[in-house]
């Protein structure tokens, strides 16, 4: 059974940090790319970062304009963990946060930012940034 299981989530004031993690099982994930979106009540789920697994070519990474700069994701493909480092935290970063994962070798072209690129998810954690 696939799970993406996030955690790290929790209240913290603007211009603090946090660290998420996404814990995957069932499957090898080494060779997905992997993506977190969040979601406020009211509105759709949106794009956040993305990491490929060809984590050798310059470009592996891939940011929403609203985090770029503050925000970074990473994996440990060892661990089939997947982090995003948020710092500089602004009030409307307050969302609930989703991990994402392809299928394997997936391509890494400009569907990374889509909802149905992905084929699994995770439940989400919490994220509440205050001002």
């Amino acid at each position: 059974q696939v799970q993406l299981v996030e955690s790290g989530g929790g209240l913290v004031q603007a211009g603090g940090s946090l660290r998420l993690s996404c814990a995957a099982s069932g499957r090898t994930f080494s060779s997905s790319v992997m993506g977190w979106f969040r979601q406020v009540p009211g509105k759709e789920r949106e794009f956040v970062a993305a990491i490929t697994w060809i984590t050798w070519i310059t470009g592996s990474t891939d940011y929403a304009d609203s985090v770029k700069g503050r925000f970074t994701i990473s994996r440990h493909n060892a661990k089939n963990t997947v982090y995003l480092q948020m710092n500089s935290l602004k009030p409307e970063d307050t969302a609930l946060y989703y991990c994402a994962a392809t299928r394997s070798y997936a391509g890494w072209g400009t569907d990374r930012r889509l909802r149905d690129f992905y084929a699994d998810w995770g439940q989400g954690t919490q994220v509440t940034v205050s001002s």
